[in-house]
């Protein structure tokens, strides 16, 4: 498992357990000193003296490209913001299997329906739940219930 932290902080750690065991620090020490396990402290000693600080730099982790370009991004959010109805849905509600077949339609690049929560987090889109109402419901009728009934049968305070 990788540790925590960009590639520079984890190479700043390293760099300063070198300079701990060059003042005369045990690896035990050194390990509860950093919170690493005192094996990565020994791993890392026995680099820096075969390879010097070269040894310690930082590698970033690159891992698995995107499916979807970073310069897509953009256009996907742009498309979003238009509107679920906008892109041939029934309702304005984004889901995320509309999402995936959206970006399929648009970009050609299909997307489990489990990983769109992932990529619209990376744009700042957070889940959302739409407040339910009965289609039935009248606006008009209960903004005059609220404005005469509800005052007449309302309990006043006891003064």
């Amino acid at each position: 498992m990788r540790p925590y932290g960009s590639p520079k902080q984890l190479e700043q750690r390293r760099l300063q357990a070198v300079v701990l065991f060059k003042n005369g620090f045990q690896p035990v020490e050194i390990a509860k000193k950093l919170k690493v396990d005192r094996r990565s402290v020994r791993r890392w000693k026995a680099s820096f003296i075969k390879n010097g600080r070269k040894s310690l730099k930082a590698h970033p982790a690159t891992g698995r490209p995107p499916k979807l370009p970073a310069k897509r991004k953009p256009q996907l959010e742009h498309l979003l913001l238009k509107g679920a109805q906008t892109a041939g849905y029934s309702t304005d509600l984004w889901t995320c299997p509309r999402v995936a077949d959206l970006i399929d339609r648009e970009f050609h690049v299909r997307y489990h329906v489990d990983h769109i929560g992932r990529l619209l987090r990376s744009l700042g889109w957070t889940p959302q739940k739409p407040e339910r109402m009965a289609r039935e419901r009248d606006e008009k009728a209960i903004k005059q219930w609220v404005r005469t009934t509800w005052p007449r049968i309302k309990k006043k305070p006891n003064s």
